[in-house]
């Protein structure tokens, strides 16, 4: 499954930059996320409990982040386990473009699933992962303005 989008955030490149590598902003902003934590080699581990169609799950996962090419590029690549709700692996490519006293962030991630969510249907995992994204983009939005 591929799930791409633009979001233009009205905020700074180097505030957008530094706001989502913040721990603790993307533990506010990543819709149902129990648990953020930066462990000590280097990924970072969470627990986030989300809801696909009838299905509700805890998972567990890791996320490694490549900031090489900070501030402007970025990826992330991770997985988590759901027990029997299913497994899921991914990545996402961002690039961020300076627009005046905006920012334009561009996003594209891949992602598989296995197991109980995956038997849903693609139609309804790219529509959680849509609402999920735009979930955590108004959540980061809304933060950052404070």
């Amino acid at each position: 499954m591929e799930l791409n989008d633009e979001i233009t955030i009205p905020a700074k490149l180097e505030l957008v930059y530094k706001s989502l590598n913040d721990l603790e902003v993307l533990k506010s902003c990543i819709p149902g996320c129990e648990e953020l934590i930066e462990e000590d080699d280097g990924k970072l581990s969470a627990k986030v409990v989300l809801k696909v169609g009838p299905i509700k799950a805890k998972f567990k996962g890791k996320v490694s982040l490549d900031l090489s090419n900070g501030p402007t590029r970025y990826s992330l690549v991770g997985e988590g386990d759901g027990g029997v709700a299913g497994f899921a692996k991914g990545g996402a490519d961002v690039e961020l473009i300076e627009d005046g006293d905006e920012t334009i962030l561009k996003y594209v991630a891949k992602s598989e699933v296995k197991g109980k969510i995956a038997q849903l249907g693609s139609r309804l995992i790219l529509s959680t992962a849509k609402k999920l994204a735009k979930t955590f983009f108004e959540n980061f939005i809304g933060l950052i303005l404070r």
